[in-house]
């Protein structure tokens, strides 16, 4: 959409449409996000079956559990909004499970990021060495700090400071 008819776009929703659009729309995000923590989560969990697991360095064991940790925690920040919504049914609070459901969100995306470059620090370790995973890791971390904040408050500034933008 043009930068001009972007503008000018205001939603017309009363506050209780606007409250359930933006839940939807974050569980839309987080069923994105759940998705792939899962499947790291369970790629972590094997490993520690594997014959090779004995051979690693305690410093990869470290690595190990710590990038197992951050998954959980991921899982069990996707996850709790759900919980949280179940506990609150009818109970008239959907704004609050929006703010809730939104912070809860950033932090899982934090724990998730710790995840997948834990897990690239790891295999990195194993295949190459020690040197190259720090710099594989630290690329990719920049990577994910640019794309997931960087980028997004940039946007969000930028939007915030314009006189003509619409209410939430």
């Amino acid at each position: 959409m043009p930068r001009s008819e972007r503008e000018q776009y205001v939603r017309d929703e009363s506050d209780a449409a606007r409250i359930d659009r933006n839940y939807s729309e974050q569980l839309q995000e987080l069923r994105v996000a759940q998705a792939g923590v899962q499947i790291l989560f369970a790629f972590l969990l094997g490993i520690a079956f594997q014959q090779r697991f004995k051979e690693i360095s305690q410093f990869q064991r470290d690595v190990y559990l710590g990038t197992l940790i951050c998954a959980a925690l991921a899982t069990a920040l996707f996850i709790s909004p759900v919980a949280v919504h179940r506990v609150m049914f009818r109970r008239h609070l959907k704004d609050e499970l929006v703010d809730f459901t939104g912070r809860v969100a950033v932090a899982g995306l934090v724990f998730l990021a710790l995840a997948m470059l834990g897990a690239l620090l790891l295999i990195v370790d194993l295949v190459v060495g020690p040197i190259s995973a720090g710099i594989a890791t630290g690329v990719i971390a920049v990577v994910f700090i640019y794309l997931w904040y960087v980028l997004p408050v940039r946007w969000r500034n930028r939007t915030w400071e314009r006189p003509d933008r619409p209410p939430k």
